[in-house]
């Protein structure tokens, strides 16, 4: 048990604005992620913590292989979804264009504004109530432009738009 009360923790970390993302499995998991950063160039790596007790997390360790959609600012709704606890297993992407990735068969959102296919480089534990899943870039697409949309980040407990006050 630590001495860090856990609201003063999680307003205090809520100051650093991340952004949005899902990871999907081929078998049609998926989970809305905040804690996904980029590790290496060379070899290409990216990095996401899970929730050791989400159903997520054993889903995508049992696939070995995962996609990730980095979600546009107008992508909350679908954000919000696969982030709610506790719904279906089955059709968690039912309502959410997806096309399957070339390489792992992993969905691939729609309307995102880059995607990754990755496979599972290693996993660690991470001391707490997480995991880190470390994963090797396989295949990239996007961004689509220069007109693009801005990223949905989230910022002190709430989901946000880089234009956003």
């Amino acid at each position: 048990m630590s001495d860090v009360d856990q609201g003063s923790f999680r307003q205090a970390t809520g100051q650093l604005a991340g952004g949005i993302v899902v990871v999907t499995t081929s078998a049609g998991h998926a989970m809305t992620v905040s804690g996904f950063t980029s590790v290496s160039l060379e070899p290409p790596l990216v990095l996401f913590c899970a929730d050791k007790i989400a159903r997520f997390h054993g889903a995508v360790l049992s696939a070995g292989a995962w996609a990730v959609s980095i979600l546009a600012e107008d992508a909350e709704k679908t954000a919000r979804l696969l982030a709610t606890r506790g719904r279906p297993l089955d059709g968690q992407l039912d309502g959410v264009v997806h096309h399957p990735g070339p390489v792992t068969g992993a969905p691939l959102l729609d309307g995102a504004l880059a995607t990754l296919e990755c496979r599972t480089a290693a996993v660690h534990d991470g001391g707490g109530d997480h995991t880190i899943i470390v994963g090797r870039v396989v295949a990239v697409t996007g961004p689509a432009g220069p007109s693009s949309p801005g990223p949905l980040v989230h910022y002190a407990g709430a989901y946000r738009r880089l234009r956003d006050g």
